[in-house]
């Protein structure tokens, strides 16, 4: 519920700030009083577009904030609460605009972009405007309006999952048969590159290896004329082993007579004995291992340039070439097993969509019956409202399954008459400002029950009317004030009497002497009430006639 309204600088208003409450609240005045400057203003605050002619002249900047109570309006809370702003109970939308177009929105002080603004705006209020478009006049708002009158929440949100559920299945089934595809081109390679890998039988590692072995084989008789000399040394007939074991024996036998003077030099001889004996054993060791006679240099350099060969076809090294090897026949195997693959998610895909569509199907003929319940509530708005020539019809409207949605398959357009003959057509085409905003009006007390705005804003509903069919306007007014915050902008007396709380809107001179006109607002009690009725009722001069019918309409209104 819109709580204040507090504007500063915008057009004539200087500075204003106005409390409203619930129930109906009505703003009289003369023409041009300035009851549209408030609209424009609560406009700006709800995120609307911002023009720099609503700025006052000489002000560097327009303000206007409006401050709501949003209760138990969850949506309201859960929006502000993704864009990490924390509500009580109460919730201050502000806007600013400066001279250079430039304008800045803020949510309990913290800014915040227009669009955002708008969009929580739209859960707090709904403004009916004549001069602009009616969301009743937009086929977009059409399905939605029907599934409110429906109640179809619950059913919505679980088409919504199904229809996830069909998409993601759907999505699941064109990668798998584009993979599948795409693997199928390249059989023939998968098969050749297969071939050729397996043939190879590459080794992880075995780069460095052969690496090694050619740089062995390079320089292989070096190497074994090296070895071949060094074995010669360790074991000719007197090797170096030998004539150190022989010195050794000789120290030993006369180390008794040195007095333990020989016995680190025999313990010497002896480890180095040792030592030699290892000593031949690794270079023998050491030939058998560089195996300088096993296969050729042009054997192992044929195989390395082979896999370096097949590592450029395949952009990859050759330590790869195992893995790719894997991965390759995985995906020849994925080509075998992919018919059975591509059938069971054809069959998820197919289940999902058939699970879809039969909800879906089910909330269509649901619509249907809410459609007809739904011309039959609005024909009893329409007569009092003096439309009594006037019919209302709901079509549905198949969809393509290509346009099938998650709101489900129908398109819905509210269409009508308002005179006896007439073809059925669009309310934008058929309806004038007056009977748009009583059609209007008919289906906002249809929805009254179901709709969740708190606020809503009607200028000028009775336009073009007035005696008894304005008084049927105030009356429906005031039934829809039961369940919302309704502010209706009037020039009839009738709706005026209606209201429970009223506002007189007129113009007057600035504050601190200014020459500058301003607007001031003047919440009525009721003498002053009445006689702005009487006003209403006889122009300037307020006779006593005036007053007295004044006071009959405030009696018939029950305010």
């Amino acid at each position: 519920m819109l709580l204040t309204l507090s504007i500063r600088d915008v057009v004539i208003v200087e500075r204003l700030t106005i409390g409203f409450h619930p129930g109906l609240n009505v703003l009289t005045g003369e023409t041009g009083a300035g009851k549209s400057i408030l609209l424009d203003a609560l406009g700006l605050a709800l995120g609307g577009r911002a023009d720099s002619a609503l700025i006052r002249a000489g002000a560097p900047q327009a303000g206007v904030s409006a401050v709501f109570e949003i209760g138990d309006q969850k949506a309201v809370r859960d929006l502000a609460a993704d864009h990490g702003i924390d509500v009580d109970d109460t919730l201050v939308l502000r806007r600013t605009l400066s001279v250079d177009g430039r304008s800045r929105a803020f949510l309990n002080d913290e800014p915040v972009s227009v669009g955002f603004l708008r969009e929580i705006g739209a859960l707090l209020v709904e403004i009916q405007v004549q001069s602009e478009s009616h969301a009743l006049l937009s086929a977009a708002n059409h399905r939605r309006l029907l599934d409110l009158f429906g109640g179809f929440q619950r059913p919505l949100e679980r088409l919504a999952g199904l229809h996830a559920s069909w998409q993601t299945a759907a999505a699941a089934l064109a990668e798998t048969e584009t993979e599948l595809a795409r693997v199928r081109a390249e059989e023939d390679f998968l098969r050749h590159a297969v071939k050729e890998l397996s043939g190879l039988a590459p080794r992880v590692g075995e780069e460095e290896e052969l690496n090694d072995r050619r740089t062995v084989l390079k320089h292989g008789e070096k190497l074994g004329e090296a070895l071949a000399a060094a074995r010669a040394e360790l074991a000719d007939d007197t090797s170096v082993s030998d004539r150190i074991r022989v010195a050794a024996r000789i120290l030993t036998r006369v180390s008794a007579d040195a007095a333990g003077a020989l016995d680190r030099a025999v313990d010497a001889l002896q480890r180095a004995a040792i030592e030699v004996d290892e000593a031949a054993e690794t270079v023998e060791q050491a030939a058998a291992d560089l195996n300088l006679s096993s296969g050729s240099l042009e054997e192992l350099e044929d195989r390395l340039f082979a896999l370096r060969a097949v590592a450029r076809k395949h952009g990859c090294e050759i330590g790869g070439l195992a893995a790719l090897l894997g991965d390759l026949e995985s995906q020849l195997d994925a080509i075998q097993s992919g018919d059975a693959r591509l059938a069971q998610f054809r069959k998820l895909a197919d289940e999902a969509q058939q699970a879809y569509a039969a909800e879906a199907e089910a909330l269509s003929q649901k619509r249907a019956k809410a459609a007809r319940a739904l011309e039959k509530a609005i024909a009893k708005e329409l007569a009092p409202l003096k439309l009594a020539e006037a019919s209302f019809k709901v079509v549905l409207r198949a969809r393509q399954p290509a346009d099938w949605s998650k709101d489900g398959k129908d398109d819905v357009a509210f269409e009508a008459v308002t005179n006896k003959g007439q073809a059925f057509a669009p309310l934008a085409k058929i309806a004038s400002g007056g009977e748009l905003s009583r059609f209007m009006l008919a289906l906002q007390v249809v929805l009254a029950g179901q709709d969740r705005i708190p606020t809503m804003v009607f200028d000028e509903a009775d336009s073009g009317i007035g005696g008894a069919t304005a008084a049927a306007v105030g009356d429906r007014l005031r039934a829809l004030a039961d369940d919302h915050q309704v502010l209706v902008v009037t020039h009839s007396p009738q709706v005026a009497a209606r209201g429970q709380h009223h506002w007189r809107i007129a113009k007057g001179p600035g504050g601190n002497g200014s020459a500058m006109t301003t607007v001031a607002v003047e919440e009525l009690q009721p003498d002053p009430r009445r006689e702005e009725i009487a006003r209403m009722l006889s122009g300037e001069e307020v006779t006593e006639e005036a007053r007295a019918q004044a006071d009959r309409l405030i009696e018939q209104g029950g305010s």
